[in-house]
């Protein structure tokens, strides 16, 4: 099982997560992205999954390095 960490608070709302990989993520009324059906844990957003599909690309395409696959 996989896990994607999204660091909000470094977010700058570019919206290349959401292009590459909209399973995962969507844009919020904030300006910023947010991992759909995630948990909050501080400052972080986090999604346990069983299939990394495009957080990868997610990952790459993140011009903040906000994005973490583990």
């Amino acid at each position: 099982m996989a896990k994607i960490i999204h660091e909000v608070e470094k977010c700058i709302g570019c919206g290349a997560c959401a292009a590459v990989c909209p399973d995962f993520f969507e844009m919020g009324n904030d300006g910023k992205s947010h991992l759909n059906k995630a948990k909050k844990k501080g400052k972080n957003e986090e999604l346990n999954i069983k299939d990394v599909k495009c957080a990868k690309d997610a990952e790459n395409t993140c011009p903040v390095q906000c994005i973490h696959v583990k």
